[in-house]
């Protein structure tokens, strides 16, 4: 069987490393670069505190067939690179993930490309100037934090339309404001109004790949795929789409869930392979984990249903746990062992 990997994120990693350990299958992976990009390290990128870059060699099984290059569309058991190349797949896992733009001026933090452009701008920006972070979630505030932190010299500021943290409980809300506060953070509600006063980073990342929607597969408004309670396209059951550009019921935009999505995507192919039928996706979560700069951080727990509880912690202990969690996802997208909780009942 032949198996096509559209997107070597987290999803897309695990998903292909998962497969090929499970099953005797031909894997091959379509990424637009040789690297993987671990997102959640993206603002330190930016910040030149950190890198978000490992080689896919690195990620890869070995037996995995990488190819660097962009898909143009997804066809009838077949996908079509930019290159006019043709991959015939007998399944297909669309793991093509968010693309993240920006205002013109600004620079997107999700976006690889963009964010070495801000770290390059960023680099460059004599002591005094003002950087202003767009977006009040946990992205506006680690990249805030980050910049602050690492440019003690600048002016940094966060413009957010709602309430900081909004995902957050309120204990751990407070916790962040002060923490943002120590580092000489600023913190703005209101709009972006397109002026831009020195270097804006803007850190609101809710756009995914339109590949699927170019294809004709059935996707949702947001341009995700939708899919039936097993993963698999509602218009297509050859295709199974995991991760960001996935339209799962209850499932927010993060690691946390395009690991476990991954991870079951891949189960139920090889279950397959092996005649056995599939499983319905389940998956709860756990908490949120935020950066304030390298050596602070808040942890909020939660309930299955990502609603938070009144347990959080902060400080250099909750720094260690989040550098933690984040060298947790990566390694858990190489060596394609990872568990989860089921969703709530």
């Amino acid at each position: 069987m032949k198996v096509v990997v559209i997107g070597a994120g987290y999803a897309g990693t695990i998903a292909a490393n998962r497969l090929t350990r499970k099953s005797d299958v031909d894997v091959t992976v379509v990424n637009p670069r040789a690297d993987f990009v671990d997102r959640v390290r993206l603002h330190e990128h930016v910040a030149g505190s950190g890198t978000a870059l490992t080689p896919l060699a690195e990620m890869l099984d070995p037996r995995i067939r990488l190819i660097v290059g962009s898909v143009d569309t997804i066809g009838d058991g077949t996908v079509v690179l930019a290159d006019g190349t043709s991959l015939p797949f007998d399944r297909l896992v669309y793991a093509a993930g968010g693309a993240p733009t920006a205002p013109s001026g600004t620079y997107a933090v999700g976006a690889l490309e963009t964010a070495e452009q801000a770290r390059s701008a960023l680099a460059a920006l004599p002591d005094g100037a003002a950087v202003t972070v767009v977006g009040g979630g946990l992205t506006g505030i680690e990249t805030a934090a980050e910049v602050a932190e690492s440019r003690p010299g600048l002016r940094v500021r966060l413009l957010s339309e709602g309430e900081v943290g909004a995902s957050l409980g309120p204990g751990a809300r407070a916790r962040v404001r002060r923490e943002l506060d120590r580092l000489g953070v600023v913190i703005e509600r209101g709009r972006f109004d397109g002026a831009v006063d020195g270097l804006v980073l803007w850190a609101i990342a809710t756009q995914v790949s339109d590949l699927a929607a170019r294809s004709g597969v059935a996707v949702d408004d947001a341009g995700r795929v939708l899919v039936d309670e097993f993963l698999r396209s509602v218009s297509d059951p050859r295709i199974v789409a995991v991760g960001d550009g996935a339209a799962v019921p209850g499932q927010r935009l993060s690691c946390q869930t395009a690991l476990p999505q991954g991870a079951h995507g891949a189960d139920n192919l090889a279950r397959e392979l092996a005649g056995k039928s599939a499983r319905r996706y389940s998956m709860g979560y756990t908490g949120q984990n935020v950066s304030i700069g390298r050596k602070r951080a808040v942890i909020q727990a939660a309930r299955r249903d990502d609603t938070p509880t009144r347990i959080h912690f902060g400080g250099a202990a909750a720094a260690v746990v989040k550098e933690q969690v984040c060298r947790m996802a990566r390694g858990a997208a190489h060596t394609a062992r990872y568990a989860w909780l089921p969703a709530p009942r």
